[in-house]
């Protein structure tokens, strides 16, 4: 019992703490949540295709989605202020330090996608989903930003899992863009 009266004292102290210390500003002088940050005042800035991740907090609930903080961060990870964005003949996205450069995971589009309210980046996200796949009708865990016939592990089930939310929520909220071409 005397765990539980701690934790939300505990959880707002974490609160206080993130708005203190986890935010920093850009190059352009654009204040976003810090990726890393040391305890000495540094700071790092970038994002991770994985989940969770910076531009995933507003799919996460630990943002409102009108938050312009988050909407300041989340636009800086889909830009070339994060290292880990990519942009190429096949997408854009975000990749990660995991499988090497030019790697595009499709985990960020679909996060990208459950986190918008913006129908213009939801299908886009979709026709990139749709057409970076290989032929296979799956989602891999990457894809290389030129050529999607490579990519990395054929079956992801991570990834497929979170598409299958992605597609069951655009059919619940916007069925419109389902029908038709992309």
């Amino acid at each position: 019992v005397l765990r539980e009266r701690r934790v939300p004292a505990r959880a707002d102290e974490v609160a206080r703490a993130l708005v203190e210390h986890g935010r920093m500003r850009l190059r352009d002088g654009s204040e976003v949540w810090a990726y890393e940050v040391d305890g000495f005042g540094n700071a790092i800035f970038m994002d991770d295709a994985n989940v969770p991740s910076l531009s995933g907090l507003g799919y996460l609930g630990c943002v409102p989605a009108n938050d312009p903080l988050w909407q300041r961060t989340q636009a800086a990870a889909w830009s070339p202020a994060n290292p880990y964005f990519f942009r190429g003949k096949a997408g854009e996205g975000i990749g990660g330090p995991h499988v090497g450069l030019r790697q595009i995971w499709p985990m960020s589009l679909i996060v990208r996608g459950l986190s918008s309210d913006d129908p213009a980046t939801i299908r886009a996200c979709l026709k990139t989903l749709r057409d970076t796949d290989a032929g296979t009708g799956f989602m891999h865990e990457t894809f290389d930003q030129d050529d999607p016939a490579q990519f990395t592990r054929s079956w992801f089930a991570w990834a497929n899992g979170l598409f299958g939310e992605l597609i069951v929520r655009v059919a619940n909220t916007r069925p419109a863009l389902l029908e038709g071409t992309l």
